[in-house]
């Protein structure tokens, strides 16, 4: 006799088929949950920084490398042209004002030269006859005007004389008349020659000051001559060191020629390139200093080059007091510009994030230090050691600063 059978329920005829399914759902939401999840990325702590963003005193300063220049650089030139005879001093040598460097020779201004003293005397001579003939001349007319002085006084007593006869009745009306017109005529005549002495006089004064000034400016114009002789002698024009001379026994040298420089070695300055990033806030006055062996040596910018070249500007230091004992011309020194003054700031560390993100966000730790998420910050100012911290972040958020070129843009650092 047969037996009957009782059917399985469903889910047991079909249950490896319902298992499969319900791991592939589980799967398939797992899968969900991490695409639409943070993506997250596991550290070690111990290899980044992480810093802590606090208050505390902020200055924006820039830390530049500079060198040591000498304050200044005089280019000596020739004045003359010439031939090089004797070179006195060599490169490197200390030299004072008025020292010798070296000799030149030129033939052809000593001929010149020689020729114009051989005008000049020809010119002496010519002044001294011209003074000799008005001298002359002067004596002749004086002399001329005596006698006409003495002719008169002889005139007016034959006058008086004359006059006398004709009221006495010895002398007709006519003699006298004749005697009167003769005086008037030689009185007029000795005007005459008192005016002509006169302008003669005024004509003398005039032309012995032209004679002066001619005989001057010959004078001049010899010891102008004369003394170009002395620019064959090419001296140091300020005291300082030899450091650069183009010159060599033999070789021709044009008027004008760059001869040496002289750097002065009285004072020094410090040379250095900025960014062109801070041509806006460099300016002329603006504080500096070297911090050298512990020691603090102020500076300020004396000069700046607002012409950028390759994204840098020039600019030189120069220093406000004591200097380093042992600074020399090439030697380079840190120095720190300061662009403000200090004050209290919201600041975190200096980090490799900032090229990372442009400073636009940062990872911050959550308050139990396991995770790490971004959060959007805003950057102020920043000198080489810390950055100023406008919002995004308060006082005791610890921040991660290095490493950002291993995250890529993940959301959340799991830290371990």
């Amino acid at each position: 006799m047969d037996i009957q059978l009782t059917p399985k329920p469903w889910y047991i005829k079909y249950r490896y088929y319902l298992i499969c399914g319900i791991l592939f759902l589980a799967f398939a939401i797992y899968v969900i949950i991490l695409a639409l999840g943070p993506r997250q990325l596991k550290i070690e702590a111990e290899d980044y920084k992480i810093v802590e963003a606090a208050e505390a005193p902020f200055m924006e300063y820039i830390d530049v490398e500079g060198l040591v220049q000498p304050i200044q650089t005089i280019q000596v030139n020739a004045l003359e042209s010439g031939f090089v005879e004797k070179i006195v001093a060599e490169e490197g040598a200390m030299l004072n004002v008025g020292d010798t460097i070296l000799v030149l020779t030129n033939p052809e201004l000593l001929r010149a030269i020689d020729d114009e003293q051989s005008e000049w005397q020809n010119q002496q001579r010519n002044y001294r006859e011209q003074e000799i003939e008005m001298q002359q001349r002067s004596i002749t007319l004086r002399q001329q005007a005596l006698d006409a002085e003495h002719q008169m006084s002889s005139l007016d007593k034959s006058l008086k004389q004359s006059r006398e006869e004709y009221r006495m009745g010895i002398k007709s009306k006519a003699e006298l008349e004749v005697i009167e017109e003769d005086y008037n005529y030689q009185h007029k005549k000795a005007q005459l020659q008192m005016q002509s002495l006169r302008q003669d006089s005024i004509a003398t004064l005039l032309k012995r000051e032209m004679i002066a000034a001619n005989r001057t400016s010959a004078n001049k114009k010899l010891s102008r001559s004369e003394s170009r002789t002395e620019h064959l002698v090419v001296r140091a024009t300020v005291a300082g060191q030899l450091s650069f001379l183009n010159a060599t026994i033999g070789q021709q040298l044009p008027a004008g020629s760059n001869v040496c420089s002289i750097k002065v070695m009285s004072q020094y300055k410090v040379h250095t390139t900025l960014s062109e990033y801070y041509i806006d806030r460099i300016t002329t006055g603006l504080p500096a200093n070297i911090n050298y062996q512990e020691q603090k040596y102020p500076l300020r910018i004396s000069k700046v080059v607002p012409e950028v070249k390759e994204r840098t500007f020039p600019c030189d230091l120069v220093f406000t007091g004591k200097k380093p004992s042992n600074i020399r011309l090439g030697k380079s020194y840190r120095v720190q510009i300061e662009l403000g003054k200090s004050e209290n700031a919201l600041v975190i560390p200096r980090g490799d994030f900032y090229q990372a993100t442009s400073g636009r966000w940062i990872y911050r730790l959550s308050p139990d230090g396991n995770t790490a998420r971004k959060v959007d910050i805003e950057i102020g100012r920043q000198n080489p050691q810390q950055y100023e911290i406008l919002s995004g972040l308060n006082p005791g958020d610890r921040v991660i600063v290095s490493g950002y070129d291993k995250f890529g843009d993940v959301e959340e650092l799991v830290i371990k």
